[in-house]
């Protein structure tokens, strides 16, 4: 039985539907401050449908178009959640404003396409950007622990 397109999804539902591991929402929440689902009993999560699709705009400027998560932030900050929403609907990248679009591209060491892996693969687009991803977040990490090494202690 399938559910309305105007339902409430639990986070495995929503999970499924943009084909992403939960743990990759809970995350967005903590990066994301428009994504904000209902939370009942014991923490548990329900997404509204624009929840969903916000997400899934997030999702597809993230994997798809290859930005950082703070060139979404930006987006969202300057245009709005409805705008994410738009691009996620769409697919069309061209609404982010061109004021807004070139510092967002990722700035720290980025993975070009179409790249040949050691196994003489080529590396997909939705690859390329989750290690893209994976590289911002372990500079951050090392950011932190740099400036953590740096401080003394009290």
């Amino acid at each position: 039985m399938e559910k309305s397109p105007d339902a409430f999804r639990t986070i495995s539902e929503a999970a499924q539907e943009l084909d992403l591991p939960q743990h990759v929402l809970r995350f967005w929440e903590t990066r994301f401050s428009q994504i904000k689902p209902l939370k009942r009993g014991g923490g548990r999560r329900y997404y509204r449908p624009d929840d969903v699709q916000l997400l899934r705009g997030i999702r597809f400027l993230l994997y798809d178009e290859g930005f950082t998560i703070k060139g979404v932030q930006k987006i969202l900050k300057e245009n709005g959640a409805r705008h994410v929403i738009t691009i996620g609907e769409t697919g069309a990248i061209e609404t982010v404003t061109s004021a807004g679009a070139g510092d967002e591209m990722v700035t720290t060491p980025q993975i070009t396409a179409p790249e040949v892996a050691t196994s003489g693969s080529v590396i997909d687009t939705y690859s390329r950007a989750r290690l893209n991803e994976a590289l911002h977040e372990l500079l951050e990490c090392k950011r932190i622990l740099d400036k953590a090494t740096e401080e003394p202690l009290n």
